[in-house]
């Protein structure tokens, strides 16, 4: 927690940075700082430096959070109600700031430096950091309880598909059907709910793809770490705060196509998307992926179906490109239920009306007695 005196100091340093056009590095907030405060001692001085180093340049009061191992996000629900997830379930920790403003304050500097407004006129913001973190936050009265700030956290760590089967994300029968998924070129979505592993599977398995192969990758905020030769990034880009500049998904899965991609990858379908990509992949382009938000295998092509009505496409035409654009769903665990993981792969098959749905062909037997019996959540714990 912050002192309203450590708060004020770095008020004073972000306008004194402001006015005079100053980059807030280490050496401008030294001589600011020293000018401030000339009667600090050494050890003031150097305290009085990392407080607003943190505040400025960093996540302030939630810095320390990041040193959490497998952190893959934090949330804010009002100013002294911050949780985290480690991949087993939501803990609430003892992160505060001193007030309400004190909130606000951090999180409209954060969305200034991703040149974007938060305030009464623009109270929600989303945006990624320097650092690739995935930055939303919505300000009172919208957020009833207090100002509600959400950060995705991107990994950073390599896992193989060998290291996955190592630690009990998935069975051996499991792990022999993705290296064929991925061997054969067949193309595949990862479904699967939020902090379920859809993202670090997806990795892992490009990582195995064929040197030769250019994947070119489609994301709204960098999120997969692939280890590979040939990989291309396009990211989307949001309107500035004049409501210009903005590139979605949907123009970058266009443009894709343009690039010579071997295997095109979206890190995730959510909208309009989805229309371009089933073009894109009826017309070559074996071995593609994508994740999807779904519950469970047999509800990918109602999902894919709902996404595809959203962008125009009739129902009819929905089906038939989504059987001949993917081979295969591999289904995560629920997170909430503690354990992450694949559930189950399934088959896209296609019914005699032309109704497209997935049957499973390999599911993770190992765990299945355990799920079925598994009916609570985590108990909440409080991070330090």
């Amino acid at each position: 927690m912050k002192s309203n005196k450590s708060h004020e100091l770095v008020e004073q340093v972000r306008i004194h940075c402001i006015e005079q056009g100053i980059k807030p590095d280490v050496t401008a907030v030294t001589q600011i700082v020293r000018q401030l405060l000339p009667a600090s001692t050494h050890g003031e001085l150097v305290a009085h430096i990392e407080v607003v180093m943190s505040e400025i340049v960093g996540l302030g009061p939630l810095e320390n959070l990041l040193l959490l191992p497998r952190l893959t996000d934090i949330l804010v629900n009002r100013f002294d109600n911050v949780w985290v997830d480690q991949g087993a379930g939501l803990q609430r920790t003892e992160v505060t700031w001193t007030s309400e403003q004190v909130a606000r304050d951090f999180a409209c500097h954060l969305a200034a430096l991703g040149h974007r407004r938060l305030d009464d006129a623009h109270p929600f913001v989303d945006l990624q950091l320097e650092n690739g973190i995935r930055f939303h936050a919505a300000l009172p009265p919208l957020a009833v309880s207090g100002i509600a700030m959400s950060f995705r956290i991107p990994s950073r760590e390599h896992f193989t598909l060998k290291q996955l089967l190592a630690a009990g994300a998935y069975s051996e029968a499991i792990y022999n059907k993705i290296s064929e998924i991925i061997s054969e070129r067949k193309s595949f979505l990862i479904s699967g709910g939020t902090g379920s592993g859809k993202t670090t599977l997806l990795a892992a398995m490009l990582s195995q793809v064929d040197q030769s192969h250019r994947i070119v990758v489609i994301e709204d905020s960098t999120e997969l770490n692939i280890d590979h030769p040939h990989v291309v990034k396009v990211q989307s880009r949001l309107a500035n705060s004049e409501g210009f500049g903005q590139v979605t998904m949907t123009d970058l899965v266009r443009q894709t196509l343009r690039m010579r991609p071997d295997r095109i990858v979206v890190g995730e379908v959510r909208g309009s998307e989805i229309s371009d990509l089933l073009l894109a992949l009826n017309t070559g382009h074996n071995g593609s992926a994508t994740t999807i938000h779904s519950d469970d295998a047999t509800s990918v092509p109602t999902r894919i179906e709902a996404l595809g009505l959203l962008a125009g496409l009739p129902r009819q035409a929905i089906h038939a490109q989504m059987y001949c654009a993917f081979d295969y769903v591999i289904q995560m665990n629920d997170a909430q239920l503690g354990r992450r993981g694949v559930s189950c792969i399934a088959k896209f098959v296609k019914l005699d009306d032309g109704t497209v749905i997935t049957e499973v062909v390999q599911s993770d037997s190992i765990h299945d007695a355990k799920d079925l019996a598994r009916n609570t959540k985590p108990k909440m714990q409080v991070v330090a």
